[in-house]
């Protein structure tokens, strides 16, 4: 095998997804990943911790993306408009570059107890993440923690929506989307 193959990374993604939709999450190992993409374990290394991370490279940096986003806002916009700004700017990005495999990946995760608590790991890290920036923009902190918690939700939602609909709208549309939907749904009847 030669010591260095084009598209590794991708090529180890892809076998990784086969063979979970194949067989199911637990019961594919990093080998047989590695040898479905022509590959070895050595190379498979190279590129992810564990087979878990071949779903959620990266996805430490989303909660450091949004924070930064969020601290881009200009300081005169409001608070929960800034989350919004913040969610969009973000999924310009996240929408290209998880496009291609975010459907298989959704349904992986959901059909693992393991791979769903990593999810949940994922967005409290976002949470967080979002609450410190808010705060840093002078936000309370129990309005910081509301507002995050929101924020999580409506990326979680425009996401989910987004796939569902597979390429119809894009991300950061499906996300504002989402905020527009609360924003309708909380509006007060004036009369």
């Amino acid at each position: 095998m030669a010591r260095w193959e084009p598209d590794g990374e991708e090529r180890l993604r892809s076998a990784a997804i086969e063979l979970f939709l194949e067989r199911g999450y637990d019961n594919v190992t990093v080998a047989q990943i590695a040898d479905r993409a022509g590959l070895t374990r050595r190379t498979f290394s190279r590129y992810f911790a564990d087979k878990r991370d071949v779903l959620f490279a990266g996805s430490d940096q989303l909660s450091v993306l949004l924070a930064e986003a969020l601290h881009r806002v200009e300081p005169e916009v409001r608070p929960f408009e800034a989350v919004e700004q913040a969610l969009a700017a973000v999924a310009e990005v996240l929408g290209e570059r998880v496009a291609e495999h975010a459907p298989q990946r959704r349904a992986i995760i959901a059909a693992s107890p393991e791979l769903q608590e990593r999810g949940h790991a994922k967005f409290a890290a976002i949470a967080a993440a979002l609450a410190a920036a808010l705060r840093g923009r002078g936000v309370d902190e129990s309005t910081a923690m509301l507002l995050a918690d929101v924020g999580v939700a409506l990326f979680r939602v425009g996401f989910d929506r987004w796939v569902q609909e597979a390429g119809a709208i894009d991300l950061a549309s499906s996300v504002h989307a989402a905020g527009l939907q609360l924003r309708e749904a909380t509006a007060v009847a004036s009369g």
